[in-house]
């Protein structure tokens, strides 16, 4: 039996990036929590890496629910005594086909900012005893390049796309700061990680120069299994620190 522990939102699919980390993690010794919306979509999951020989749970979690969230955070503190790493991996189906903000629809920009940023706000400090528990805990948020085009002010050389994916992103970026500043007495290390272009869809065809699942996952990873010399407070891609 292991003693670390890692929480994974998001972990609904099979070609999905939150359970090429979940295999990564579990590869490295941890007891992964899959977290889901839908409990029916992760158990299958769980299941499956454990029949493999690893330490997995589902767990139901939706980040959009305040009271989901509290309950899954009582539920990991009868399970567990410290939890060492947390990746917020969910994320909303962004709004691709909308181009400009003023075009957005706004019952689908609040789900983005409760999925993408409000979400993993509560479930940190909901989570925050469990952490603290943890002789160096870990946090990393899933980003998105798409964050770039507020970031920078510019539109990467396309129109600006799915303002409200977008927004929820750049808060995450800017909420991995604010945190890692108010753990900065800790031994948490707070990172984001942008994980690139991700063939995660296989319906919906990938370009070829799109990563697989397991090359994207293992960006995450490193960043979720930093030694206590690591950064704290940064966006990385592709392993690569951006401004």
């Amino acid at each position: 039996m292991t003693d670390k522990t890692a929480v994974i939102t998001g972990v609904g699919r099979q070609a999905g990036l939150g359970f090429a980390v979940a295999r990564e993690l579990c590869d490295q010794g941890f007891h992964v929590f899959l977290t889901a919306r839908d409990l029916a979509a992760a158990e299958p999951l769980a299941a499956r890496l454990r029949a493999e020989g690893y330490e997995a749970t589902a767990l139901r979690l939706d980040l959009s629910d305040p009271t989901s969230v509290r309950e899954a955070a009582d539920d990991l503190a009868r399970r567990i005594g410290r939890l060492d790493v947390l990746v917020n991996n969910a994320s909303a189906m962004p709004d691709f086909q909308t181009l400009s903000a003023l075009d957005a629809d706004m019952d689908h920009v609040r789900i983005h900012l409760e999925v993408s940023a409000l979400g993993p706000w509560a479930l940190t400090q909901a989570l925050l005893p469990l952490l603290t528990s943890a002789p160096a805990a870990r946090i990393v948020n899933v980003s998105s390049l798409s964050a770039q085009q507020i970031a920078t002010g510019l539109d990467l050389g396309a129109p600006m796309r799915s303002p409200g994916y977008s927004m929820a992103k750049y808060m995450l970026n800017a909420l991995t700061e604010v945190l890692a500043r108010a753990l900065a007495d800790t031994s948490i290390l707070v990172n984001a990680v942008d994980p690139g272009n991700t063939a995660t869809h296989p319906e919906r065809g990938h370009d070829e120069t799109d990563r697989t699942a397991a090359e994207s996952a293992r960006d995450i990873v490193r960043a979720a299994t930093l030694g206590p010399d690591g950064p704290t407070g940064r966006l990385f891609s592709s392993a690569q620190p951006l401004a």
